[in-house]
């Protein structure tokens, strides 16, 4: 095959191919700011584990953020809100924006992925939601709280 013949085909292929990739449907999307019909619901994260912990709040499938730290023998502060007509929790970003949380977990500082504890999340529509402390320790390398 002649290069010139090459590069037309390929110039064809491209086509065929990566049209349907520009099409993107782009919609607006309302994102409702400030703490108006949620109700606070820190969670303090104890740590009795002997080594720093981290946790993070799950946004979107693929994003995930950082919302607390506590040292050996401290606590981190985890401030959520919760929106009773829905049973959703979130937390607010820097331009006071709510952050839909799907999970919520601690870890070790370090291998935090890899030790984590999911931290349960009363999810139900109408649920009584309050501020809660939470212990957590160590158990043979991986994260255990209650």
């Amino acid at each position: 095959m002649h290069v010139k013949s090459l590069s037309s085909h390929l110039a064809a292929l491209t086509l065929i191919c990566c049209t349907a990739a520009d099409a993107v449907e782009l919609r607006h999307i309302t994102v409702e700011t400030g703490t108006k019909g949620l109700v606070s619901t820190p969670v303090s994260v104890i740590n009795a584990a002997g080594e720093d912990l981290v946790c993070n709040a799950d946004l979107a499938h693929w994003y995930s953020a950082e919302v607390g730290r506590a040292p050996i023998g401290g606590a981190a502060k985890l401030d959520l809100w919760f929106k009773p007509d829905s049973g959703a929790y979130f937390v607010l970003n820097d331009k006071q924006e709510n952050m839909p949380v799907e999970a919520l977990w601690c870890g070790i500082a370090g291998r935090a992925y890899e030790t984590r504890f999911l931290l349960p999340l009363a999810r139900h529509k109408g649920a009584e939601a309050a501020a809660r402390a939470i212990t957590c320790t160590d158990a043979q390398g991986v994260l255990a709280c209650g």
